[in-house]
């Protein structure tokens, strides 16, 4: 009698196991490729912004998805050896973060994994979607629309600092298309003013860059958007405050560091919608029939105490469109 109900038990067992394992492979995982670094503020982008947009879908990590994390730490050359990983481990989906790169690495990675990049700058000129209302392939995603907001940013420093004729442009070669730094130049001429190119992909060649800026004299530095320079935002600051140089960045982080002023899109707000695009394609819908979306809501960011110290008087057209001013 003992014997049949051990044999009956062991039978359930053995039946149960392929169900259990099949339970625990219904289970998705979620790729994130960041080409920032867990110690740096873009990279909460993974642990906060992205889950929201995914609970919002109805998926919480460790109850019903996992996310396998993945961080560059602001070396590009890392990003195809960290896609090839997330790719061999068989995850259900591609979340990347920080622009062309790991979007770039991610596609090369695998040509059917669904990926939702955030952050490119122009996706389509990348090669990496087909068009924004019909992305086709395996990617959709987010734009930052950076052709648009770095010069944005220029016209900031010069309502900022009016006088000026010479701002200078911080650009890190390694993530930076020519066609861009002529685009800025352009719309430099057009505004009168000179914007003479600094170029530095190292921590000891942006303090070669800002070295330089005693020779060149400039009212401002425009710092371009690139994640080897978030990565180094004290560093950036710190400078700009030593050489009393009115810099603008591209995030809210570097105001909130000490710098200057900042304006650009709101990383977290696009990184939830990320999350709410993973969550629709986990449940069933295509990349390819997901529009690319470009941001709505940015942030425009004034530090007054740094101001102070660099000795400059906002203008209140400036302070009147500020979200937030730093006191």
């Amino acid at each position: 009698m003992h014997r049949r109900r051990f044999i009956a038990s062991l039978a359930a067992v053995t039946t149960a196991a392929p169900t259990l394992h099949a339970e625990q492979k219904a289970m998705p995982v979620i790729g994130f490729l960041s080409i920032f670094s867990p110690r740096t503020n873009p990279s909460e982008i993974g642990r906060g912004p992205v889950p929201q947009g995914l609970y919002q879908a109805g998926f919480v990590e460790g109850q019903n998805m996992l996310i396998e994390r993945r961080w560059a730490e602001g070396h590009y050359d890392r990003l195809p050896a960290l896609a090839a990983d997330l790719v061999s481990r068989k995850v259900d989906l591609i979340v990347t973060f920080g622009g062309t790169p790991p979007a770039r690495a991610a596609k090369n990675a695998t040509p059917t994994i669904p990926i939702v990049f955030t952050g490119l700058a122009d996706p389509v000129g990348a090669g990496l979607v087909a068009s924004l209302a019909r992305p086709g392939g395996n990617l959709t995603g987010f734009s930052n629309i950076t052709a648009e907001l770095t010069p944005k940013r220029l016209e900031l420093l010069c309502e900022l600092v009016p006088q000026a004729k010479v701002f200078a442009f911080l650009v890190n070669p390694d993530n930076m298309a020519d066609w861009f730094i002529r685009s800025m130049q352009e719309a430099a001429r057009a505004k009168g003013v000179q914007l003479p190119v600094l170029k530095a992909r190292t921590e000891d060649e942006i303090d070669t860059a800002f070295a330089s800026l005693g020779r060149l004299e400039p009212g401002g530095l425009v710092v371009s958007p690139d994640a080897f320079f978030d990565s180094r935002s004290e560093q950036l600051v710190a400078l700009a405050l030593r050489y009393a140089v009115p810099a603008i960045y591209e995030y809210r982080g570097f105001t909130a560091a000490g710098g200057l002023i900042s304006y650009g899109i709101d990383n977290a707000a696009l990184a939830r919608q990320a999350g709410v695009y993973a969550g629709r394609i986990l449940k069933g819908e295509k990349p390819a029939d997901l529009p690319v979306q470009q941001p709505t809501i940015f942030e425009l960011v004034v530090n007054l105490k740094t101001a102070k110290a660099l000795g400059l008087t906002v203008p209140p057209s400036i302070l009147a469109r500020a979200d937030e001013v730093i006191e």
